[in-house]
């Protein structure tokens, strides 16, 4: 076992995404450079007293490809490795980073150690990178202990534009700037300007540091997701909600959880749920919550079965719910589980 205070580690894992992209002078054209030449492409890692390791997936993937399948393989290699490194660096497309920074924050338990996922807008070779100060202050983040040798943020994390997101707390916002992550119902971990600066009060440390990590890799996907909408049909709603084959929705549903109150709809919305399928309600609304009680409609879907998902995200609730889903076959501690906060992925 790794003395708490010898020489910081942190291992560099590049998925695939934009900031492992570099120009060819010749041609133009993006292509991913190789990660054991890192130090060539960020010299200014060499002046960090941490040994920077790194790890290709092969093949790389891109964002939009991301399955279930990566995060298993993500999360054992996280395992096989966990004890030579401090910390953990996940080089990811943006545009599914925050659904697999989700998944891993179920899937790890017992992380006494940083997971933070990170990328780019530019690759990391352009001018105007913003993949430089990503990865950089990753590795600063990653590597920091305090004076017992504990780890300052031992969570799955996100990473970007001078913020630390709780990796299933975050949402991609933004698809052309370099503040693309939001946590609209968590404060940031940490934030990085002249020095970076932790907020302990928002850093979830596990309650028995002498615990190993364990990983959960049996993943049930067996979810859809209904995004309630002006218009919505009975057979769109029929669908999804008594599809074949699928044992959990998430409701994304209007305001504090309130969807149509036509007679049809809740017919179907009883249907499903007394069929045994789990029904999960998550507001669409970028920050806030889902509250049943506050008006008739969302009190009917209380009473037809639906469960509250409180402020998670939409990514939040799917990474649960596929790791619950995946070590329960009984649907009844399913929705039990869902209402517990498990990991700080809702407030209560």
């Amino acid at each position: 076992m790794r003395n708490p205070f010898d020489k910081s580690s942190v291992l560099l894992i590049y998925t695939g995404g934009t900031i492992g992209m570099k120009e060819d002078p010749k041609t133009q054209a993006l292509s991913p450079f190789d990660f054991s030449q890192i130090l060539q492409e960020v010299p200014e890692l060499r002046k960090f007293s941490s040994r920077v390791d790194s790890y290709t997936f092969d093949p790389l993937i891109d964002s939009s490809d991301v399955e279930p399948s990566m995060w298993v393989q993500l999360a054992r290699l996280i395992r096989d490795r966990y004890d030579d490194y401090s910390g953990f660096i996940v080089l990811h497309g943006t545009d599914t980073m925050a659904y697999s920074a989700a998944a891993l924050s179920f899937m790890l338990d017992h992380l006494r150690k940083p997971v933070i996922f990170t990328g780019s807008q530019l690759p990391i070779g352009s001018l105007r990178t913003d993949g430089r100060e990503n990865l950089i202050s990753a590795v600063e983040i990653a590597t920091a202990r305090d004076l017992r040798g504990n780890a300052l943020v031992p969570e799955v994390c996100i990473y970007f534009n001078s913020q630390l997101l709780r990796g299933n707390r975050a949402c991609k916002v933004n698809s052309s700037s370099f503040d693309a992550f939001r946590s609209p119902n968590w404060p940031t971990l940490a934030e990085a300007g002249i020095s970076i600066r932790y907020h302990e009060h928002a850093i979830h440390y596990p309650a028995v540091l002498e615990r190993g990590l364990a990983i959960k890799t049996a993943l049930d996907t067996r979810v859809a997701i209904l995004k309630i909408h002006p218009g919505i049909t009975a057979q769109v709603a029929r669908n999804v909600l008594l599809g074949e084959g699928i044992r959990a929705v998430i409701l994304e549903t209007y305001g504090s959880g309130n969807a149509i109150s036509k007679p049809w709809f809740t017919d179907i919305v009883k249907e499903a749920s007394g069929s045994g399928k789990i029904l999960l309600n998550i507001t669409q609304c970028l920050a806030g919550e889902v509250n049943m009680d506050l008006y008739s409609t969302g009190k009917a879907l209380a009473e037809s079965g639906v469960i509250s998902g409180g402020d998670m995200t939409t990514e939040g609730a799917l990474g649960k719910l596929f790791v619950l889903m995946g070590e329960y076959a009984d649907n009844e501690k399913v929705k039990t589980l869902l209402r517990k906060n498990l990991k700080g992925e809702m407030t209560k």
